[in-house]
């Protein structure tokens, strides 16, 4: 494979990234602004960020956009709808998928696509869920499905090694943004007339996590590529290798950043804990452990 992104991906991730630093939140207080989150809803829904599958993104155009939009604490829907673009292509209304019997990124979605074995439902978003993370939403699916169909093996296995690969580059995107704050804190954090940056103690937990998160970039770039470029059962199997290390990976880099915080970053108003709480929840969706990279494909 060639690791290297092509000019049309680097313009991409680039607009993606824009897009977060203009519109995500900027502090925990930001996710209450309805005003801010509207205009982030517009721009992403004009921007068709929501159809890359059906405009034929491959996997590492779609990980790209997922990395950036986690980064930048995006607020609004992308990941559900994007899986679900990619099973059922450009279909009317506002789609999401679930998991586990729950809409997953649900706001502003009407509609959800259920996988049962290979069969594929669809049933209405029902009422709002309780969950950890405070950038995206989660809700009931009711009991009433309607059959759509049936995907064949190769089909449930490609677009599960692709969901497994986005949801591992939304754990990348929160560790970079968790590892940027806690830079951008120590450059600025004063002690002993010393920024705390100057200390080796600080700089060592920091430069550990950058290295965390350069073996996160690698194992993620091979399976976003194999998404598209490898058999169905092999592309799976490097999202699951990718998912088990990144997401381990990640919540060693929040916990970092919340002890370079200091006291500040055990409380509310610190948005270390907003980027740990995505990397928990995103950890569990299409939850991978150590012994299953191995296990049956399906």
């Amino acid at each position: 494979m060639d690791v290297r992104l092509t000019s049309e991906q680097r313009q991409l991730r680039d607009a993606a990234a824009r897009l977060a630093d203009d519109l995500g939140p900027g502090s925990v207080a930001d996710l209450d602004d309805a005003n801010r989150r509207e205009r982030l809803e517009k721009a992403v829904d004009v921007a068709g960020w929501r159809s890359l599958r059906s405009d034929g993104a491959s996997g590492v155009e779609v990980a790209l956009v997922a990395e950036e939009f986690a980064r930048g604490l995006v607020d609004v829907a992308f990941l559900g709808p994007v899986l679900a673009d990619d099973l059922r292509g450009a279909a009317e209304g506002r789609w999401t998928i679930g998991v586990d019997g729950r809409a997953v990124d649900a706001a502003g979605r009407d509609r959800v696509l259920l996988l049962d074995d290979r069969q594929l439902y669809a049933a209405e978003v029902g009422a709002r869920l309780s969950g950890a993370d405070l950038t995206r939403t989660a809700a009931d699916t009711g009991s009433a499905r309607e059959l759509l169909g049936e995907l064949s093996p190769e089909q449930l296995v490609q677009w599960r090694a692709l969901a497994v690969t986005t949801t591992t580059a939304d754990l990348l995107g929160a560790a970079r943004g968790t590892h940027r704050l806690a830079v951008d804190y120590a450059k600025v954090r004063a002690q002993y007339g010393h920024p705390i940056g100057t200390y080796q103690a600080v700089a060592h937990l920091l430069a550990e996590s950058l290295a965390l998160i350069e073996g996160s970039i690698s194992v993620l770039r091979y399976a976003a590529w194999s998404v598209d470029e490898l058999a169905p059962a092999e592309a799976l199997r490097a999202a699951r290798i990718a998912k088990v290390y990144t997401a381990r990976a990640a919540r060693t880099v929040c916990e970092t950043s919340i002890q370079v915080h200091g006291g500040i970053g055990n409380t509310w108003e610190c948005l270390a804990h907003v980027y740990l709480r995505r990397v928990l929840t995103s950890t569990e969706l299409f939850a991978t452990r150590l012994e299953d990279i191995d296990r049956g494909l399906s």
